[in-house]
C-alpha cells in the first residue's frame, strides 16, 4: 500500500513536471508574447456591494501572475473605475471573472469580445457553478481554482487547442502558489479606491458543507493550507514595500480556523512580526479564552463571525453544526476583552423564521454591542444543494439580484410582506443613532464608526419594493 501511494505520487510529481516543461519550451518559442486582458466587472445591484472602497481583487490578481510568466497581462477594475473598451483588437486573450450578481454584464463583455474572435476565458464562482450556461459565451470555462489546471491551459493557449472546459481532476497543494504580484493591480489610475486593507490567503476549501454554501464545490470539501512561513513572508515583503510594520491584511480565507493548531501557529508568528489583521472565522472555538487572547494579541483588529440566526431550528436545517447558540454570548465576549470588534453576518427567509427572529436578533446584538452588523436575505446559489431544494418556489432567476439583499421566495412561516417589513425594521432601529452610540461607546474612533454612520443614512432610504 505505502508502495503504492509512493508511485502514484511520483508519477503525478512526473507528469506535473513534463506538463510544466512542456509549457516552458512553447512560451520560449513565440515570436511575440500573447496578450491578455483581464476584467473585474461592476455588479449592477442597486445595493452597497460595489460602492465606496473595495478590496483589491486577489483571486484575479492570482491568475495575473500566473499570466505574466508567459504573456503579457492588463488588467482591468471596473469597480475603482476602470474602462472596459469596446475593441478588444489589441489581446488574444479575454479572461473575466464573475459572481451570480455580475453575470449578466459578465455575459454582454464576453460576447462582444467573442464576436470580435477572441479566446475568451470565463472563470469564478458563477461560471464554475453553472458552467453549461457560462459555456454559451465564451471559448473556456475555467472551473474552480486556475492554478489547479494553469499548466494544461496555458499549453492550450499556445497550440490554439482549447477545451470547452478546464478542470481539474485533483486540486494541487496550496505549496506550489506563487506569491501574488500585486503591481498588476496596484498600477491602476484608480488604485486610491482600493480598500488600505491588502488581501491575503493562508487555507482553501471547507469541510463543513452548508447547503446554502459555493465553497465546498470552488475550493473543494478537503481543507489545504499554505506553509506558513510563505504566508509570513508575503506580508514582510507588504511591509517593506509599504515601509512600515503595521499594515493591515485581510484574510479572504472561507473558514482559516478548521485547523487550531495551524491557527493559532500562524497567529503567533503574526504576532512576531507586528501586522494588523481580520479574518472569516467559524464559531467552531471561539468560545475558549485563549484564542480570543491570541488573535488579540497577534494584531487581530476585527473578526467576521457568520451568527446567521438566533433561531435554533433554522441553525439545525443549514447544516452549520459549528453554530451553538449557548457559545454566541461567550465568543463575543471573549473577542470583546482582547480589544476585537465584530463584524455579524445574519440571515432571514429560511422557513423557520417568524417575526420573533427578528427580536431576537436585535435583542442580542444590543445587548452583546455587536460593532458592525450585517443583514442578508437568503439567497439560493446555483449549483448549491440549496438551490436544488428551493428551485420551484425561486420567484426568478435574474442573476442581477442575487446579491443576498433581494426577496428570492416566500417562507413558510413569514409572509414575503412581513419578512421585508421586519428586514428594514431591524436594519433601521439598528442603525438608530441612539443604537449607535449604545453599540459603540468607548470603542475605538475607526472605520467601523465611519461604517455605522454611512449605514445609518442608508438605512433611512430603505423601501420593500428595493428587494423585490
Amino acid at each position: 500500500m505505502l508502495t503504492g501511494d509512493h508511485s502514484n505520487a511520483e508519477n503525478g510529481t512526473s507528469s506535473s513536471n513534463g506538463a510544466a516543461i512542456t509549457l516552458e519550451r512553447l512560451a520560449g518559442e513565440q515570436r511575440t508574447r500573447k496578450k491578455w486582458l483581464l476584467i473585474q466587472p461592476k455588479s449592477s445591484t442597486s445595493m452597497m456591494v460595489d460602492s465606496g472602497s473595495v478590496s483589491m481583487p486577489l483571486n484575479l490578481i492570482m491568475v495575473a501572475t500566473l499570466a505574466g510568466r508567459f504573456f503579457d497581462v492588463d488588467f482591468l477594475d471596473e469597480r475603482i473605475g476602470d474602462t472596459i473598451p469596446e475593441d478588444f483588437s489589441g489581446y488574444d486573450i479575454v479572461a473575466i471573472t464573475s459572481r451570480s450578481l455580475n453575470a449578466s454584464k459578465t455575459y454582454r463583455i464576453a460576447d462582444r469580445a467573442k464576436a470580435q474572435g477572441k479566446i475568451v476565458l470565463l472563470g469564478g464562482v458563477h461560471p464554475t457553478m453553472l458552467h453549461d450556461e457560462a459555456g454559451s459565451h465564451c471559448t473556456s470555462v475555467v472551473y474552480g481554482e486556475i492554478e489547479s489546471i494553469w499548466e494544461e491551459l496555458a499549453t492550450d493557449i499556445l497550440k490554439g487547442t482549447m477545451k470547452p472546459l478546464y478542470k481539474a481532476s485533483e486540486l494541487k497543494p496550496m505549496t506550489t502558489m506563487a506569491p501574488p504580484d500585486f503591481s498588476y493591480a496596484l498600477k491602476s489610475p484608480n488604485v486610491r479606491k482600493y480598500s488600505s486593507r491588502i488581501p491575503i490567503l493562508a487555507t482553501k476549501g471547507c469541510p463543513v458543507g452548508c447547503s446554502f454554501c459555493t465553497t465546498p464545490t470552488v475550493y473543494g470539501k478537503s481543507f489545504r493550507f499554505r506553509e506558513m512561513d510563505l504566508v509570513l513572508d508575503e506580508m514582510r515583503s507588504h511591509q517593506e514595500r509599504l515601509g512600515k510594520k503595521a499594515v493591515n491584511f485581510s484574510f479572504m480565507d472561507d473558514n482559516i480556523s478548521f485547523r487550531p493548531a495551524y491557527f493559532t501557529e500562524l497567529l503567533e508568528g503574526m504576532a512576531r512580526i507586528g501586522v494588523r489583521w481580520n479574518a472569516n472565522i467559524s464559531m467552531n472555538f471561539l468560545h475558549k479564552p485563549e484564542v480570543a487572547e491570541i488573535a488579540g494579541r497577534s494584531g487581530c483588529d476585527l473578526m467576521s463571525i457568520g451568527f446567521e440566526s438566533l433561531n435554533p431550528d433554522v441553525l439545525k436545517s443549514m447544516n452549520k453544526g459549528s453554530n451553538r447558540l449557548q457559545n454566541y454570548e461567550t465568543a463575543v465576549g471573549n473577542l470583546h476583552k482582547n480589544g476585537i470588534a465584530i463584524q455579524g453576518y445574519f440571515m432571514f427567509g429560511f422557513d423557520d423564521d417568524t417575526e420573533k427572529s427578528f427580536q431576537a436578533t436585535y435583542d442580542f446584538i444590543m445587548q452583546n454591542r455587536i460593532e458592525f452588523p450585517v443583514f442578508s436575505l437568503v439567497t439560493p446559489f446555483p449549483g448549491t444543494p440549496f438551490f436544488e431544494e428551493m428551485k420551484p418556489r425561486i420567484r426568478h432567476f435574474d442573476w442581477d439580484k442575487y446579491d443576498t439583499y433581494h426577496y428570492m421566495y416566500e417562507p413558510k412561516k413569514i409572509s414575503g410582506e412581513k419578512l421585508l417589513d421586519n428586514f428594514i425594521k431591524l436594519q433601521s432601529e439598528v442603525y438608530r443613532g441612539r443604537a449607535i452610540m449604545k453599540r459603540m461607546q468607548g470603542k475605538p474612533l475607526n472605520w467601523v464608526w465611519m461604517a455605522n454612520f454611512a449605514m445609518n443614512r442608508f438605512t433611512r432610504k430603505l423601501r420593500p419594493e428595493i428587494y423585490l
